[in-house]
Parts: C-alpha cells; sequence; structure tokens
C-alpha cells in the first residue's frame, strides 16, 4: 500500500499587511523552504500533529509513504500564488505518481492571491488526477467551510479542542476512518452545512460555553456512531464569502443520521450565539485592574488585538507601552517581532545598554493604524538563535523558529524581541531563553486563546489587554465587503439559514 501523507496549513487574515510567501512556510526548518521527504517523518514523527498520527498508522499498516511537502506557516495576509502553486504542484505532482490513499493536514482557512478556499482547489485539483482514490483530511476548527472541501474528500475531522491541543487526536480520528474505508469496513458519508454567523475568536475557547458543550456534544455524537463529528468556529478575521460557523458528519453510508446530527450540532449553535459575542474593555481601565491585583503572580496580560495565531504582526505596541507607563514590575512580555531591532541589540552585544525605536514598523490600512514605534531602553541580556521545541500539550515536540532573539531588559520588563512571529502557546518560549514565568508577577502574552494550552494551570489571575492590532475583535473596525449578509452580530435581524 502507498499512502500520500502531506500538510499545508495557513489561516489567513485578510486584514493583516504581514505578507505570505514560501519562505513563511518554512517554520521549524533552517532553510527556506517547507520541509520534504524523510525530513517530514524526522520532523513529525511522535509529534502532536495530524502528520505525527497519519505516520504512525502508515507505519503500524507497514504502508509505503509519499511525503511531498510539510508546509505549516503561522496566520498572516493573504497566500502569496507563487507560494500557492509550489505546495500544490508538489501534492499534486506525487499524486499523478500513484497512490492507494490521501492523508492531509490541511487548515480550511487558507486564503490566497486569487483564492478564497485555497483547500477546495487543492483537493477538485487532486480529485480531477484521483477520482477514486480515498482521501481523509483534518482540518483547524477555524475552518471556514466551502463546498469544494466536501465534495472531493471521502473523511473530514476538525479539531475540538481550542486550544487546540487535540490536533494529533484529529489526526487519528481522520486516519481510521480512513483505513476503516481502505479495509472495505465503512463507507464513508459526509453531511455539511453553515450558519449566517462570525463568533468573536475571544469566545470560541472550548474551555468557555457555548464552545465547550458545542464541542461536548460532537464527541457525544461520535459516540452515538458518527464516524467523525466536527463543528468549526470558522475565522471571523477572513472578509470572504462563506467566512463563519460550520459543521460537518461523516457516519457509515448513513446521510439521514449524518444530516441529523449535523443539524443538532449547528442548532445548538445558533440557540446559543449571543455568547458568542464578546465585550471589550478598553485598556487603561484592564491595566488599572491589572496593578491593583495582589496576587504573586503569573497574571496574565493578554495583547489579544496583536497575536501570532491570527495574523498580527506582533509588533504594535500601545499594551506594552501602557505597562511601561503604569509602571508594572517583575514583567516578562512576549514577543515584539522587530528584525531590525533584533540587529542592533545583537551588533551592542550582551550587557550593553542600548536604546531602540522598538516596534511600530507595520502599518495597517485596513483599520486605518499607522504603526508606531515605542523608544525603550534596556539592558541586552541575552542573545538567542530563536529555536525551541514544544514541551506541550500544544504541538508537542514540534519545532519552532523564531529568527535571531534578543531578551532587552528594562529593569522592570523583560522583552522578549524576535524577528518572525510566534504564538506564545508553550512554556518553551520563555524557558528556551532564560526565563521562568512562574517566577513574574507579570506575563504580556500576545495571544487570544492559545496561550491557554501552556499557562492556563499557572495564572493566577487574567486580563485581557485591548491595544492596537488587525486581530481586533471590534468588527466595527473592520470593513467587511465580501462575507455574506446578513450575519450574525453583524446583522441581527436574520434567519439560520445555510448558505453555499
Amino acid at each position: 500500500m502507498r499512502l500520500l501523507i502531506a500538510m499545508m496549513s495557513h489561516e489567513t487574515n485578510t486584514f493583516s499587511t504581514v505578507p505570505t510567501p514560501l519562505s513563511r512556510f518554512s517554520r521549524g526548518n533552517t532553510r527556506p523552504v517547507p520541509l520534504e521527504g524523510e525530513e517530514i517523518i524526522t520532523a513529525y514523527r511522535n509529534t502532536g500533529s495530524a502528520v505525527g498520527a497519519f505516520i504512525e498508522l502508515a507505519e503500524a499498516e507497514g504502508a509505503e509513504m509519499a511525503l511531498p511537502i510539510a508546509a505549516g506557516a503561522w496566520p498572516s495576509g493573504p497566500v502569496e500564488d507563487a507560494a500557492y502553486a509550489y505546495m500544490t504542484d508538489r501534492i499534486c505532482g506525487a499524486v499523478e505518481e500513484g497512490c492507494d490513499g490521501i492523508l492531509l493536514q490541511l487548515h480550511g482557512a487558507m486564503v490566497t492571491e486569487s483564492r478564497e478556499d485555497g483547500e477546495g482547489a487543492l483537493l477538485a485539483r487532486i480529485r480531477q488526477i484521483a477520482p477514486d482514490t480515498p482521501i481523509a483530511v483534518s482540518l483547524d476548527m477555524h475552518t471556514n467551510m466551502y463546498p469544494a472541501i466536501v465534495e472531493n474528500a471521502d473523511i473530514i475531522a476538525g479539531y475540538q479542542t481550542y486550544p487546540h491541543v487535540d490536533v494529533y487526536e484529529t489526526g487519528m480520528r481522520a486516519g481510521k476512518a480512513f483505513f476503516s474505508m481502505i479495509r472495505g469496513e465503512a463507507r464513508p458519508t459526509m453531511a455539511w452545512g453553515n450558519r449566517p454567523m462570525l463568533p468573536h475568536v475571544m469566545r470560541q475557547g472550548s474551555d468557555d460555553s457555548p464552545n465547550r458543550e458545542i464541542q461536548a456534544l460532537a464527541r457525544e455524537l461520535e459516540g452515538e456512531g458518527a464516524l467523525c463529528a466536527s463543528f468549526f468556529t470558522g475565522f471571523p478575521h477572513a472578509d470572504i464569502r462563506l467566512a463563519g460557523s460550520s459543521a460537518v458528519v461523516v457516519t457509515d453510508g448513513d446521510m439521514r443520521l449524518a444530516e441529523d446530527m449535523r443539524d443538532r450540532l449547528l442548532d445548538l449553535a445558533w440557540r446559543e450565539r449571543s455568547k458568542f459575542v464578546y465585550e471589550i474593555e478598553p485598556l487603561e481601565k484592564s491595566l488599572d485592574r491589572a496593578a491593583a491585583m495582589r496576587e504573586d503572580g503569573p497574571i496574565i496580560l493578554l495583547d489579544h488585538y496583536d497575536n501570532a495565531a491570527s495574523g498580527g504582526s506582533m509588533d504594535t505596541m500601545a499594551v506594552l507601552k501602557g505597562i511601561l507607563d503604569a509602571g508594572l514590575e517583575d514583567v516578562a512580555a512576549f514577543a515584539i517581532s522587530d528584525p531590525a531591532a533584533v540587529q542592533t541589540m545583537i551588533a551592542a552585544g550582551i550587557g550593553e545598554e542600548v536604546t531602540v525605536e522598538l516596534g511600530g514598523k507595520t502599518d495597517m490600512p485596513s483599520i486605518d493604524r499607522v504603526g508606531e514605534p515605542l523608544s525603550v531602553t534596556g539592558r541586552v541580556r541575552l542573545i538567542s538563535d530563536g529555536q525551541f521545541r514544544n514541551i506541550g500539550p500544544m504541538g508537542k515536540g514540534v519545532m519552532n523558529n523564531m529568527g535571531p532573539t534578543v531578551v532587552l531588559d528594562t529593569g522592570k520588563v523583560e522583552i522578549v524581541v524576535i524577528s518572525t512571529q510566534q504564538e506564545p502557546n508553550d512554556f518553551a518560549c520563555f524557558q528556551s531563553l532564560g526565563i521562568d514565568p512562574l517566577a513574574k508577577k507579570y506575563l504580556m502574552l500576545k495571544s487570544r486563546i492559545h496561550w491557554r494550552a501552556g499557562f492556563r494551570k499557572i495564572a493566577k489571575q487574567v486580563v485581557d489587554c485591548a491595544g492596537v492590532g488587525v486581530c481586533t475583535s471590534d468588527y466595527d473596525m473592520l470593513d467587511f465587503k465580501n462575507v455574506r449578509r446578513p450575519i450574525y452580530p453583524l446583522d441581527e435581524d436574520l434567519q439560520p439559514v445555510s448558505v453555499e
């Protein structure tokens, strides 16, 4: 048996000006291209990834593996067409060489310079080459589902946790259903649908209602006979027609059951839609609350308007400026992405005092803001190559590469300054730089929900800090031109109709 295993993963924020060339997909690789062939096995075997699960299952079957590419990038602006062509050509070229089955770790919210649905276009192209070859796909919970994804796959499984600590488990769910199909033990049938709603990302956590109950129902449906049951909250920072929530249920040859289960997921989400709306607190009030807290720490200060996992530049300075102006002490901040400042501090050397114009290098025309650097003086405490491997539970064992990295110590705040965006979802992002998160009173994290994977258990308090950035939770700042209307909560007088 010859199986094709590949990854092409990107969540596109169409409001972001962070570019997405091919080099961005080399995350975890020291070369500016994605991993290929045996490199993928070395990088992903025994990791908390869907590709890791696919490799494990294929090896257990004694299958031969074709591994054309493993490309994953932190969210950013639309994917360059040349990068998309490079990735999809490698996958489709491997399909043309022949295989007995295809296992793909995709995202579900990839927008390119010329396509709203990057994954659907890839799957349609694969189907033209291999019309009868079984295809199983794992997808992110933030999938913006398009018909072409479902029409051209046999099995779809989506993450059931946010933060996404079940990426490996999702690969296993998709893979086990796939092998049941390969052996002739199951005849997968899929039903899908959507609802006109754009849940705020800050209200999508699977620890919180209503997504907690929706994902619990998805797991319950799998216990009742579904091969895979997935509710996708959707990614709202994509101004595309079908952005928003959807559901896919796979059953063993029973379309009526699949449709009933799909509707149970969608109806629950629609009934509870008001709980997906996030209320914003002004930054000054948030920092006043943080300053008054008496806990020893760590107190999490979330700079949630500017995070890597939603397409932020990670160089807006409003929250860090507020922390410095408020005189908060014993703070570690992760992170400011500013490669020019990093090089200035490397040139100065460890132990030297420097004054740098930090951050603010990125303009944000989609929210009518320009970059505003902040003059910061401190001592260069540490210089690093920026590479670290996740401890887990999210992406356990997966390699990250922040590029050249510096820790700048102002005396009150240790600021991690990196050369490319990196989500702070793991203890190792601090520990690899000699910072003990448990020893700090405050941790400033440019994150929304994923920080919970690595830090929720240690957090004494959490303060959401509404700063500046293209990950804003204020929909009034975003000029939606292409998303279907009416849609909740942009519009309130509407019916729960599925749209294809």
